[in-house]
């Protein structure tokens, strides 16, 4: 392949899903890690992308944007599937479920609406409208009790601040299924909102468990805000396509790292 396809290819990649990694490209494009790194070298000093650890970035995506969840809910659709699936498996009849916003927790609520009867907890819009339709539709087995709590709506579709906050302190959790902006070694789990950092973190204080559920490519990402450290997660599920490096440093860090096959 010319360098001209590969750098497009490249580009192409990056406007799907934000961030990509060498070694995914080097595959993809049928071509070692050393002539990826050198594209994404070429590319940067003209300013087409950012170089990260391990891969590349959208230059000028900074540690406040917060993509809609429109666009979000299009991307890596099939890893978030496979995520939500080995989520739901650990969901019981009977459990309290958090369920923070997130096109990945959305993911895993389309998992449940069939499921045991739970009662969920979320500060997501599309969670809750999720649950009420499918109740309605008579598509769910019987129906779960939702609990969306109040607050400031994010572009996200979060619901947060200090309204969130303080219904959620009133709340005990069985287990929480925590969807992040970014994972990163040193600033842990990581939100580009402010306000949706300090939901996040009264939901994960409200739990007995929390699992965090981020798809390979949130690796490296990091918002300006901290939810937890990496530490603080009983489990963390990601796909097949997270580096071993990520493995690595999560296996030696959380409670236990799954990761569902694509």
């Amino acid at each position: 392949m010319l360098a001209v396809a590969r750098h497009q290819a490249i580009l192409d990649a990056l406007q799907r899903e934000r961030v990509v990694r060498v070694s995914d490209l080097a595959q993809q494009l049928g071509v070692s890690l050393m002539t990826v790194r050198r594209d994404i070298e070429v590319l940067e000093e003209g300013g087409r992308l950012e170089r990260i650890h391990g891969g590349a970035k959208i230059p000028g995506d900074t540690s406040t944007h917060e993509p809609g969840f429109d666009l979000k809910s299009t991307q890596l659709t099939a890893e978030k599937r496979a995520i939500a699936v080995e989520a739901a498996s650990l969901v019981q009849e009977g459990m309290a479920v958090g369920l923070s916003a997130g096109t990945t927790t959305w993911a895993l609520a389309k998992e449940l609406v069939s499921g045991p009867q739970i009662t969920v907890v979320t500060n997501s819009v599309r969670i809750a409208d999720l649950f009420h339709h499918a109740a309605s539709a008579g598509s769910a087995r019987y129906a779960s009790t939702v609990i969306l709590i109040g607050g400031e709506r994010t572009p996200s579709d979060a619901l947060v601040g200090p309204i969130a906050t303080g219904a959620l302190k009133q709340l005990h959790l069985d287990v929480l299924f925590l969807g992040v902006h970014g994972m990163d070694a040193d600033a842990g789990f990581t939100t580009p909102n402010l306000l949706e950092a300090e939901t996040d973190r009264a939901f994960v204080a409200a739990a007995r468990k929390t699992v965090v559920l981020a798809d390979h490519t949130k690796w490296g990402l990091l918002g300006i805000s901290s939810i937890a450290s990496l530490d603080e997660a009983d489990e963390v599920i990601s796909d097949s396509g997270l580096g071993a490096e990520a493995q690595r440093i999560l296996q030696e860090q959380v409670g236990r790292l799954r990761l569902a096959a694509v």
